[in-house]
């Protein structure tokens, strides 16, 4: 009975912190096979059509993974508008819709993308409903985890990953940094005035 009671005492937190460390290494994100820049991703838009991140090769990116029910979902307001701004001088906003936190999107496409151009009269991109966080990640979320490590990842709706015109990530900015702020407004403008990759 001592020897049980040791081996409670002892064996159970060791075994414990295994998982732990077995849980960081399994958690590792790791970018999918052959993608190496974002033109490198294929998606499927929200209306089930392909989505080759290849049409938009040259030009500035700001994805973001969105959702309709979310305290920062008026952000989607900043978002129309620097797609509005930038979109002639090679810039495009792409909307990943998620219910990754606390389900905070509509179930179906078809809702997503009604409530998004009735309420806020986005015209930017939208991929269909995705995964943004894991294992089971969208590619260009996997992706950008891979690249810039675990801690760069979603940690909530409207996180934003500024890509170039060479399709390396070069900015990633958590859920409160609202689009329109100085700091993504002077990142967006020094990706435009970049040559392309």
């Amino acid at each position: 009975m001592k020897k049980l009671a040791l081996f409670a005492a002892i064996g159970a937190p060791l075994l414990a912190g295994v998982a732990a460390v077995s849980g960081v290494f399994a958690a590792t994100p790791v970018a999918p096979p052959g993608v190496h820049t974002a033109y490198d991703i294929n998606m499927t838009t929200i209306d089930g059509k392909p989505m080759p991140f290849s049409q938009y090769k040259g030009k500035v990116l700001l994805v973001v993974n969105t959702a309709s029910f979310c305290g920062f979902t008026p952000q989607y307001e900043a978002l129309e508008k620097a797609q509005t701004t930038y979109k002639d001088k090679g810039f495009t906003v792409i909307g990943v819709p998620s219910g990754d936190f606390m389900g905070q999107e509509y179930k179906t496409n078809a809702e997503i993308k009604q409530f998004c151009e009735s309420k806020f009269g986005i015209n930017f991109p939208l991929s269909e409903k995705s995964v943004v966080k894991g294992p089971n990640a969208t590619p260009f979320f996997a992706w950008a985890a891979a690249t810039l490590g675990a801690g760069e990842a979603p940690k909530w709706n409207f996180h934003k990953y500024l890509v170039d015109r060479s399709g390396k990530i070069v900015g990633s900015f958590a859920s409160g940094t609202k689009p329109d702020s100085p700091e993504v407004t002077a990142a967006i403008e020094k990706a435009i005035a970049g040559p392309a990759g």
